[in-house]
Order: C-alpha cells, then sequence, then structure tokens
C-alpha cells in the first residue's frame, strides 16, 4: 500500500518480485494460517510467482474481466494469461480471488454491464472467487449490492469476499453473506489505513467476529 504511485504489471520489475518473495517467506514461516499476496497495480503474473516460490495459498488479482480505468492508467482484463501462466508454472494449487467493479477506479467503460453480470463472466472465466469493494480503501462495501450477489451464490457456485470497508460496528452485516472478510484499514490506529497496527483494535474485531461466528 505505501508503495505509490503504483506502476502497471508491465513496469513491475524482477526486483519488486524478488523482495515480496523474501517477505513472503519469512511470513509463511511464523504462521500456519493461510497466506496470499497481492503486487499493485495489476500484477497477477508477479503474485502467482510470488506465491509460488513462497508456497502461499492464494493470491488477490484485479482486472479478471473486462476493463477498468484506475489511478495509474487503463488496466485490461487477464484471465486467459494468468490461467494459463498458472497452469505454466505448475501453480494449480493457489487460488486466484479477483475484485470486480473495483475500488480506485472509474467502470464508465462497463457501465452497461452490471455488477452481477460481471460475477457472471468472472465465474464463465473460471474465478476462484470474487472480492466485492467499497468506492475507495477503507469505504464500505455497498450491502444491497452485497445481498443481490449473495442471493445468486447458487449460480455462481464461488465464494464471495469482501474487500473493504469492514469494521466491528457493521461486520454482522456482511458476515452472514459472504464467504470471507479482508480487513486493513479498521486494524489500523483510528481505522485509517496509513498507521501502524492497532494490537487493540485487532483484538477486539476478533473477539466480536467469534462470538458472532458460534
Amino acid at each position: 500500500m505505501h508503495d505509490i504511485p503504483y506502476i502497471k504489471s508491465s513496469k513491475i520489475g524482477p526486483e519488486i518480485t524478488a523482495s515480496i518473495t523474501a517477505a513472503a517467506i519469512e511470513v509463511k514461516n511464523i504462521s500456519k494460517c493461510p497466506i496470499g499476496v497481492q503486487v499493485l497495480a495489476g500484477g497477477g503474473k508477479e503474485a502467482l510467482a510470488i506465491a509460488k516460490g513462497a508456497n502461499l495459498n492464494f493470491i488477490r488479482n484485479e482486472g479478471y474481466v473486462f476493463g477498468h480505468i484506475g489511478d495509474e492508467g487503463y488496466i485490461d482484463s487477464n484471465a486467459g494469461s494468468l490461467l494459463r501462466y498458472r497452469k505454466m508454472i505448475d501453480a494449480d494449487n493457489v487460488l486466484i480471488f479477483n475484485d470486480i467493479k473495483k475500488k480506485h477506479s472509474s467502470h464508465a467503460i462497463t457501465s452497461d454491464i452490471s455488477l452481477l453480470e460481471t460475477a457472471e463472466a468472472a465465474k464463465f472465466f473460471k474465478s476462484d472467487g470474487i472480492i466485492l469493494t467499497g468506492k475507495s480503501t477503507g469505504d464500505a462495501t455497498d450491502l444491497n449490492e452485497v445481498k443481490l450477489i449473495s442471493e445468486n451464490r447458487g449460480k455462481l457456485k464461488m465464494p464471495i469476499i469482501i474487500g473493504s470497508g469492514v469494521t466491528r460496528e457493521n461486520v454482522k452485516d456482511y458476515v452472514e453473506i459472504s464467504d470471507a472478510l479482508i480487513l486493513g484499514s479498521y486494524f489500523k490506529a483510528d481505522g485509517y489505513w496509513e498507521n501502524e497496527l492497532d494490537s487493540e483494535r485487532i483484538r477486539s474485531f476478533m473477539e466480536h467476529l467469534n462470538k458472532l461466528l458460534k
């Protein structure tokens, strides 16, 4: 998050892949949890290479189906090339979770395609899961949109992941209609993404979540 401004995948150098791989191996060595990685912006292949090298479980990817305009410029769809690359490096065990209609982006060029249609396209292109977000980092994901996708989970047949804006106060709304949550901002001091991790906020959230899941 702090390596800004982001660059597109065509400009991501081997030093970035190498350094993140080294860090990922260290995290993997001290954690028993499933671990994933994302490389911004649009670095799906780089993320897969890191996951393969560090024996990670999943990646977060943007631009899987259709295209959009992000902060860093136009991001084209990468499903075809990404799945072929995963096969080529023998990394089929690494799951690919994909943002659809992602945050920090304009989707005017696909304004005639609904969120559900985008999710269906991701399913057709063999996504391992979809990630729904708000407009920007820390913004709550539209609950009505999540409900719509959740109501069609029987047809989509893949995990629904909430990718932004989850807090202790609203997690109950999401946990019942999704399969996983991605938290970052709320775990930081004052709930702001640039701040340091706040152990008390993390502890309080996890205790609350565990009670909800019982």
